[in-house]
């Protein structure tokens, strides 16, 4: 492999590792006005796109610890990495898919386990992990809070009782 081709493949490497989760895509057909809108969403949720060499690819992700990729890099590929949850970068791919056709997902991989197109979409579907985070801590309060109110029921109680008996007499 010639010293550029060695170089490139280094970089990809990089970024596999260097990132929970990748999203390859097939981004034939957009535009380059409609890939650098797709670059700008995608960094506004902490992801960033590369076009990738499929030959060259597909040599980084052996090295990674992946299994073989031949068959399914094919076409013209974007290779979608990022930092924060991968939910909120299939929901961008997908919303941006929805206005403009493109791109197509094609798989991907959550810390060394592959998810199909499905998969992806099904995550994408799911709600920003903010909005989990916020809705488990509420069901882990729902018994502190219905404790405390079983506990000031019969002060509360008492506290009426003894009130409507002191307006009584």
């Amino acid at each position: 492999m010639r010293q550029e081709k060695h170089f490139i493949s280094k970089e990809y490497l990089g970024r596999l590792n260097g990132s929970p989760f990748f999203i390859v895509v097939d981004y034939q057909g957009l535009r380059v006005a409609h890939f650098t809108e797709l670059r700008k969403r995608l960094a506004k949720v902490g992801a960033e796109v590369h076009v990738v060499k499929n030959s060259l690819f597909r040599v980084a992700a052996k090295e990674a610890g992946l299994v073989d990729l031949g068959g399914v890099l094919t076409g013209q590929l974007a290779v979608i990495t990022g930092q924060r949850d991968i939910s909120s970068t299939a929901k961008t791919v997908k919303t941006f898919r929805s206005e403009f056709d493109r791109p197509k997902l094609k798989f991907g991989y959550l810390n060394s386990q592959r998810l199909e197109a499905a998969d992806l979409v099904s995550l994408a579907d799911l709600p920003s992990i903010e909005v989990l985070r916020s809705q488990l801590l509420g069901v882990l309060q729902a018994p502190a809070a219905k404790l405390v109110r079983l506990l000031n029921t019969p002060a509360t109680q008492l506290t009426r009782v003894l009130q409507a008996k002191a307006e009584k007499g």
